[in-house]
This record gives structure tokens, C-alpha cells and sequence, in this order.
């Protein structure tokens, strides 16, 4: 593969790309023209925090299912904040020559239109309120009640908590408890709920994993949290606890919910905090506060986009890119990550009283594999993020893992007694392993779940993300108060808590190579692929950020790395326990030593992503790709990699066959790009997530300085991007008939370090 040197006209960043790109947003618009059915006839809404399932239904009720990023009950669940439906009478809506509900991306809102009516919802980007504005052609009387599916105290035996989506509790033999929510009493015409947490299982989860000890040193982060809503509006009158309704009936409507999650030593005090916040932003008024949300909303359209044209499946990826990244800005803002297995979209319906949610029957809280951040899953929601320069939005997942390395170094030392923390791969927010995984009865520090026991290589990954997030932006507050203690933590913890061999190289066993080989393995792949990855680049940062014994560590460890296993092929593929052929093809191996397969992903490719040792302008290419033509198994959508690993290799083909699977993978509802369910919950984030680093590693990868350009884009594909690259760089440009016939590189003195590379069909 040779890189052909680009020798274009660099222009100048004007207007006239900015109002290029609002058209692209435009374009992934969704319309439907008739009314919808249930919560599966849902649009999603959000401004980061607060997030909205938005349908109607045959007799033109409007329905709004409310979540929040940090609406976590006395059970570590993440909940809803409740649903809102919206009557209007007579209703526009119903049965008019012509009725549209269209998704409008570039303003974050939905709108309905008939005739000379309109309804129009909106997340407040800038502030925590839903803004419901209707104007009518006639005169309309509007009635407003929340339903709420938390009426009373309820428990569940062990037997219903397995059925119920709570992976992390799923084997405890209390059961669960669950509070209701409470209703207050209507005043000055508000109709108020909450959810209160009077208990908390946070201490149950520290007195299983045999850290009692640690328990005053942290805040229970859930006992006492409260979180609710607070709906009123103009011309709008309680008629009672549950109901606003129109005073008179008039054209004009405009109905306003307003959020709060708070930690207050009662329900009082979060009211009274809510009502301030209510004051202060409904002095803004609405005309302003549309503005600034629209401007928000037209920034993060101008950061980056990519829109690809020129065939239906072309229009298809372009279209899902483009939703992928908006689910993303609807929930990424908030206090916690995005929960890969639903997001804040997932829906259901109410149940009889008492009754446990199921995978088939389940409330609007339900979500399959729990609650708990799996970070083979969330991972891949955030790698694309660092290319779109959507750094408000990794800032959550960053800050959950920084947030709990205190927690994390103090549960090594207790346990192993040495420095440095790791996280497992499944964990509660705050940091420590979910106790099904850990042990119900378990007497020792390692946990009992052989698919988690070792399976701390996601720190390494984090610090990964974090190092590219810093080479992007040269951001030195970051680069302190973020990826240094990340890096401390996870770098003192590989070199203290492994010995070393004979060969004075550090020997990781026992150990596994992410869950495909458990228990046995020695010297798994991704953990030597990921020191090998972060440690030079640790090394390279500037003089003066890091201390001279941060340094020397760091140093002793990269000496002290074993090489990355390597083998043959045994008839093609990889061997399944290390023995390989001696005339077959030499491979990458999963580990040093491993045994039977337990799982479904590749870790000797983890060498390629999230590692990037091998791929396109690297050396050994012909390893990578034998590596990747040799993996027992092929998976390119939900956690699967096959689709990036392709792209990184510049196997072009193949990356347009993994993009188009991880796009099209629409899910059971009307709207499809609530991916499906396959493996987590609907919708899928981390398949869209692996999506959309797919196409822009088709589009563009940096190595370094280096920017190399179309490493694996298909010639029937024409796309306008706009990307962001190392060292505040950003590109953008036009790629036609594989191409590229515009080039706008900011700031221009980088148009030196791009280069166009010729990718392999394959």
C-alpha cells in the first residue's frame, strides 16, 4: 500500500460550510404521516441529561416518557421519571387530510403538523425542562396527567429478580425491595412526583465484597437521592393532585416539565431546590431559550459530520451515522455514562401492581443485563466521539472512572495489599464489581464469575480513549486532573500485582483474555497490546507533565512487557488452544497460553483496535490481516469489531460489509434506529457506537501526525466530511469516485502530514 501525497488547494473555513452542514443534519431527518400506536411508535428527545420517549397514539394523545442520567432508586436501577400524557380537545390531530411527526435533528425537536396546527417538544439544551408548545387553527381545550406505574412498595423473591433485567442482583436470595413514588399535592397550579430514596443497598454491596471498612470513608452515593418532576404552564389550572387542565380554550398552549435530581436530607429540601431552579429558568423567556437551544443544537451539527451519497446503502449509513450521533448528544451530557443496553430510551408498559417485569412483559424500567456499565459494551459508544470532537461528551465517561479511583486503590490495597486500582468489567457507577459477578457467598477478593474473575483490561482501553482525547486537543487541564491518575492507577497496578517469570518479564497468570479464555490463560493479548499501546505514549508526554518516578515506572514496566504471543494457523484458521500448524500462517495469538473458547470476541485483535499496533501504514500489515482472516469467530455488530478491524486494516470490502450490517441492524420498533436487541437490550448502542467508528476509520485514521485519507473507502461511495485529527487539527472535504477533490485542512500548515492511501478490495 503506497500513500500518494496530497497537493490541493487548501481553502479557507467560511459560512458557507456551516450552512452546508445544517443541510447535511437535515438530511437524517425522520418523517412519518399518521399517528402512532404505543411506546413502540416512540421518537427520542434529549439534551444530554434529560431524555424523552415522544408518541402519539390513534385518538391524538400526546405521550412523553421522561428519563435522567442520574435517576438512580434505593436498588441502583436506573429509572424513569415518568409518563405524561397530553390530551387536546378537539383534537387537530386526529383524522386530518394530512397529518406529519418529523424528527428534526438539527433543532432537537419533534414536531406535528396538520393543516394550520402544530405541536412542537423540546429538551431545553441549555436547561432541565420539556417544553411542550401547541398553536392551533381553532380554539382547544388541553388537559396534562403523569402515569406512574410506581404506585406502591412491592418485592420480588430471587426467582422474579432473575426475570427481571437485574443481571447485578439476579442470584441474591433476599429478593428485592422497591419503593413508589410519591404524588405531591397540587400547588400553585403544579403538578409535582418524586422518587425518594429512604434505604440503599450501597452498604449490602460493600459488606458482600469485604469492604466494611471502607464504608465511612465514602458517601453512599444513593441513599436520600431524590428525583422528580415538576409540570405546570400557561392558562394551565390543577384540577386536582394528578391533572392540569386549560382554564378556557384557546389557540396557544404551552406546557413546561421541569427535573431535579438531588442527594437532600428529605423530599422538602429538593423541592424547594427545584422551585428555584423553576423560578430561574422560566424568567427566560421562550422565544430566547428556543434560540440558544437551536444555536446549541447548530454547534454540535458544525463539529463534524460525514454524509455519504450516491447509493440507497450509502444513504442508509449516512442516515444512521447521523441518528447515532444524535441518541448520543440526547444522553450524553449527564452525570453518569450512557447505559449501552437501552440508553435513556427504553420503553415498556404498565403491569398489574406487584408483577415483575420479563424480557416479553416489562415496565418502562426494564432493561436486559441491568444496570451496571460494561465496558466491552459503553467503550465502543464513545471511541468515534474523539473524532467528532464531542468532548462534552466523553466527559462522563471519563469522570465515572476518575471519579472512583480513590474506591479502586483502596480495594486493591485491602485486597492484594499494593498499590494502584483496576476495574473490572462490570461495575456499579461508583466503581466496585456488581455483586453477582463478585459472589454471593464468595469468602475471598477474587471474584466468583469466571467471565470476570480477571477481566480488567478495560482500564487500559479508558486510558486509551484518554490519551487520544488529549493528542486531539493538547488539553494540559485534561491531561492533570484526568488522564495522569488514570494512568498512576492502572500502570502501578499491572506492575505490582503480576510477578515476573524466569525471563524477568512480567507473567499475567492466572489470568484471561477478555472472556473468550478464562481462568487459565497466561499473558492474554489485549492486556500486553494495551501496555505495549499507552506506555510509549505516556513516555512521549510533554516534559514537565508527568514527575520523574511517574516516568521511571513507566519505563520499567515497557522493559519489563513479555512480547505479544505469537503462533500458526492450524487449517486456516487459529488454533483453538494454542497448537498451531508448522506450515501454517503466522498469527497473532489470544494469549500466551489459553484454553477452549468461552465467549465471542478476538483478542488478538485487540492488537489492531482499540490498540492500534498493527493497521494501515504500520508495519507487519500482513501479520494483522492474516490474523483477521484466520479468527474463529465473525461478528460485526453489537460489541463485535469485525467492521473496525477491518477498516484499520484498509480491507475495504470488508469494512463496507461490517458498516452496513452495524447500520441496518434496525431494531423491532417504529422508529429503526432503536437498534435491535441482538445481544443487549434495544437499543443497541454499542452497535450504533461501532458504527460509526467503522465509517470513519473507512474515511480516515491518524497515526501520530500523521493523516491518512479514503485508507479503506469503496469508489461507489461519495461522501462530505468533516473530522477532527490530532493536535487541533480538523479536515474536512469531499471524496468522490474514491477521490478526493476537496481538501480544508484547519490550521493549513497540517496539510503537510495528509496523505491519500490506496486501500485493498478484498
Amino acid at each position: 500500500m503506497k500513500p500518494k501525497i496530497i497537493f490541493l488547494l487548501v481553502i479557507s473555513a467560511t459560512m458557507a460550510l456551516a450552512a452546508q452542514e445544517n443541510h447535511f443534519a437535515a438530511a437524517g431527518d425522520v418523517t412519518w404521516n399518521s399517528l402512532g400506536t404505543n411506546e413502540n411508535s416512540s421518537m427520542p428527545l434529549g439534551n444530554g441529561d434529560i431524555a424523552l420517549n415522544v408518541w402519539t397514539e390513534q385518538n391524538g394523545d400526546v405521550v412523553l416518557l421522561l428519563a435522567k442520567s442520574d435517576a438512580w432508586s434505593e436498588n441502583g436501577q436506573l429509572l424513569k421519571l415518568g409518563r405524561v400524557r397530553v390530551k387536546l380537545t378537539p383534537n387537530p390531530f386526529v383524522a386530518p387530510a394530512s397529518i406529519t411527526q418529523t424528527l428534526k435533528l438539527e433543532a432537537g425537536e419533534v414536531q406535528l403538523q396538520a393543516g394550520k396546527s402544530s405541536a412542537r417538544i423540546w429538551v431545553d439544551a441549555n436547561h432541565p425542562v420539556v417544553h411542550l408548545e401547541v398553536q392551533t387553527e381553532y380554539p382547544i381545550q388541553l388537559e396534562a396527567r403523569p402515569e406512574l406505574w410506581r404506585h406502591q412498595v412491592y418485592h420480588l423473591d430471587q426467582k422474579a429478580v432473575q426475570k427481571a433485567g437485574f443481571f447485578e442482583w439476579g442470584n441474591n436470595p433476599d429478593g428485592l425491595t422497591f419503593d413508589p413514588d410519591t404524588v405531591l399535592p397540587a400547588q400553585n397550579n403544579c403538578i409535582s412526583w418524586y422518587h425518594f430514596n429512604s434505604n440503599s443497598i450501597y452498604p449490602l454491596v460493600f459488606e458482600k465484597e469485604h469492604l466494611e471498612s471502607l464504608l465511612p470513608k465514602y458517601r453512599d452515593p444513593l441513599l436520600h437521592r431524590c428525583f422528580g418532576v415538576t409540570m405546570r404552564g400557561q392558562g394551565l389550572a390543577s384540577s386536582d393532585n394528578q391533572t392540569l387542565k386549560s382554564t378556557r380554550a384557546s389557540k396557544t398552549f404551552q406546557l413546561d416539565l421541569y427535573a431535579l435530581t438531588q442527594q437532600a436530607d428529605s423530599p422538602e429540601i429538593w423541592q424547594a431546590n427545584l422551585n428555584k431552579k423553576i423560578d430561574s429558568i422560566s424568567a427566560i423567556k421562550i422565544k430566547a431559550a428556543r434560540q440558544a437551544h437551536e444555536q446549541w443544537w447548530t454547534a454540535f451539527w458544525n463539529r463534524s459530520w460525514i454524509h455519504v451519497s450516491s447509493t440507497s446503502e450509502a444513504d442508509k449509513v449516512s442516515q444512521s451515522y447521523a441518528i447515532q450521533r444524535y441518541m448520543t448528544a440526547c444522553a450524553g451530557r449527564g452525570a453518569q455514562p450512557i447505559k449501552f443496553n437501552g440508553s435513556l430510551f427504553t420503553v415498556g408498559h404498565d403491569l398489574p401492581i406487584g408483577t415483575g417485569s420479563t424480557e416479553n412483559n416489562h415496565d418502562p424500567d426494564y432493561r436486559a443485563w441491568g444496570n451496571s456499565f460494561w465496558n466491552q459494551n459503553t467503550r465502543l459508544i464513545y471511541w468515534p466521539l474523539i473524532a467528532t470532537g464531542d468532548n462534552d461528551l466523553l466527559a462522563p465517561w471519563f469522570n465515572m472512572y476518575v471519579q472512583a479511583l480513590p474506591l479502586a486503590k483502596d480495594r486493591t490495597q485491602l485486597y492484594f495489599h499494593h498499590d494502584g486500582g483496576a476495574f473490572i468489567e462490570t461495575i456499579y457507577f461508583w466503581g466496585l464489581p456488581n455483586v453477582n459477578d463478585f459472589g454471593w457467598n464468595n469468602k475471598g477478593p477474587e471474584l466468583q464469575s469466571e467471565w470476570m474473575r480477571y477481566h480488567i483490561q478495560g482500564g487500559l482501553e479508558v486510558l486509551a480513549q484518554m490519551l487520544d482525547r488529549y493528542d486531539y486537543t493538547q488539553d494540559m487541564d485534561f491531561a492533570k486532573n484526568t488522564l495522569l491518575p488514570m494512568a498512576d492507577a492502572t500502570i502501578t497496578y499491572y506492575d505490582q500485582h503480576w510477578k515476573r517469570g524466569p525471563d524477568g518479564k512480567m507473567l499475567m497468570e492466572p489470568s484471561q483474555a477478555i472472556e473468550t479464555y478464562q481462568m487459565n490463560a497466561a499473558n492474554p493479548t489485549p492486556d500486553i497490546a494495551g501496555l505495549m499501546s499507552v506506555l510509549p505514549r505516556l513516555l512521549s508526554l510533554p516534559a514537565g507533565l508527568a514527575d520523574q518516578a511517574q516516568r521511571n515506572l513507566w519505563n520499567k514496566v515497557l522493559k519489563d512487557l513479555p512480547p505479544l504471543p505469537m503462533g500458526t494457523t492450524a487449517k486456516g484458521k487459529l488454533p483453538p488452544k494454542g497448537q498451531g500448524d508448522p506450515d501454517g500462517k503466522r498469527v497473532i495469538l489470544p494469549a500466551q497460553k489459553y484454553e477452549d473458547r468461552k465467549n465471542d470476541e478476538t483478542p488478538e485483535l485487540y492488537t489492531v483496535f482499540p490498540y492500534w499496533l498493527y493497521g494501515v501504514g504500520k508495519p507487519d500489515l500482513t501479520l494483522a490481516r492474516d490474523t483477521y482472516a484466520a479468527r474463529l469467530f465473525r461478528f460485526s455488530h453489537c460489541w463485535g469489531q469485525d467492521g473496525i478491524e477491518a477498516a484499520a486494516l484498509g480491507l475495504t470490502d470488508e469494512a463496507k460489509k461490517g458498516v452496513l450490517e452495524e447500520f441496518t441492524l434496525y431494531g423491532n420498533q417504529q422508529f429503526p434506529w432503536f437498534w435491535s436487541n441482538n445481544r443487549d437490550w434495544i437499543p443497541d448502542m454499542d452497535n450504533g457506537g461501532a458504527g460509526m467508528s467503522t465509517l470513519q476509520l473507512m474515511l480516515m485514521q491518524c497515526d501520530g501526525k500523521r493523516i491518512q485519507l479514503l485508507p479503506a473507502w469503496p469508489a461507489d461511495w461519495t461522501a462530505d466530511f468533516k473530522l477532527h485529527a490530532p493536535y487541533q487539527t480538523i479536515v474536512e472535504g469531499h471524496v468522490e469516485q474514491g477521490k478526493l477533490t476537496r481538501l480544508n485542512v484547519i490550521p493549513a500548515d497540517r496539510t503537510k502530514d495528509v496523505v491519500v492511501v490506496h486501500s485493498k478490495t478484498n
